[in-house]
């Protein structure tokens, strides 16, 4: 008799079920309700860009410029109403520099045909350089309390639940009616799966391209936004810690193949519940950072030769030029 076939996302989901109870016998203050609710807080953040991060690997990319679209353009924002001008102004300001962030990667990636790897790393570095050497007096910008009108996007709670975590269920929700319901997002499928039968089918994948890389970074600076609330400031130092792979490791652990064409906000949502219970089980036992970095490390490569695995790459999808 013959055993069904599980999906990554079924094994990840069996492996959180596992690790949650695990921690909740093991560890009593695991599963206390205000360390559940600042478990999932803490990869609020984490989760929004995977869900930005997730259309554009369904859609057979890579977007490595995300935490720079994270922290610079919304740390602008800041900057300029501290600096006394106007919200209306700052937010302009901050939404045109993202859009034109997006719409430069998504270019040159659709049109200019270069490959989304080195695109994205590239102009990542390059606005990061930009907003520290010419846009911010000091590496972390304060909240201005002018700002405070819109600090409800990442500051205080409803019914008990932290802003972050709203924001991440609203973008979850939206995310998911646009992959399910939106002709873009089947048309997101669709390039995914096979690039060249889209186009023959009459598809406008590039114009699709552009506005994949325009989302994914008007979804991070969304991110840095709700991030920069929560906090009362903004560090532009973030771009150089490890959030970009934890973002990878959210997509591709909770079942979106690199290959293209599969997965969906299911698949983020329980990406991200395991590598948060896992991190809080980790800081719970006083595990070090650089011990914890080893063992995302080591899921990270566990969950790409799963994917390579469930989802092996054929001539064929070697030839049209994924990521």
């Amino acid at each position: 008799m013959q055993l069904p076939r599980l999906s990554q996302q079924a094994i990840v989901s069996a492996l959180f079920v596992l690790l949650f109870t695990g921690l909740a016998v093991a560890l009593p203050g695991f599963r206390q309700v205000d360390n559940l609710l600042t478990l999932i807080q803490n990869v609020s953040i984490l989760g929004i860009l995977g869900l930005g991060m997730a259309v554009i690997v369904i859609g057979r990319g890579v977007d490595l410029s995300m935490i720079a679209a994270l922290c610079i353009p919304p740390a602008l924002l800041l900057q300029l109403v501290g600096d006394g001008h106007g919200i209306a102004f700052s937010l302009a300001a901050a939404i045109a520099l993202t859009v034109a962030f997006g719409a430069i990667n998504g270019w040159l990636i659709a049109y200019a045909e270069v490959p989304a790897l080195f695109v994205t790393l590239a102009s990542g570095l390059f606005l990061a350089g930009l907003g520290q050497a010419f846009f911010f007096q000091l590496e972390t910008v304060q909240w201005p309390q002018a700002l405070d009108v819109i600090a409800s996007v990442g500051r205080g709670r409803l019914l008990g639940v932290p802003a972050s975590v709203w924001m991440l269920a609203a973008t979850l929700l939206l995310m998911a009616a646009y992959l399910r319901w939106f002709t873009l997002g089947a048309y997101v499928y669709a390039m995914g799966d096979n690039p060249q039968g889209a186009r023959t089918a009459g598809i406008p994948t590039r114009p699709m391209q552009l506005l994949q890389y325009l989302s994914s970074a008007l979804i991070a600076a969304f991110a840095g936004l709700v991030l920069a609330a929560s906090l009362g400031s903004l560090s532009t130092r973030i771009f150089n810690s490890t959030l970009i792979y934890d973002v990878i490791l959210v997509v591709v652990l909770g079942g979106i193949g690199l290959s293209g064409g599969r997965g969906g906000v299911g698949n983020v949502l329980i990406g991200t519940l395991l590598i948060g219970t896992l991190l809080n089980g980790l800081t719970i036992l006083d595990v070090g950072y650089s011990v914890q970095n080893l063992v995302k490390g080591l899921v990270l490569l566990a969950a790409i030769v799963i994917d390579t695995l469930l989802n092996p790459r054929n001539e064929e999808t070697a030839q049209q030029g994924d990521i």
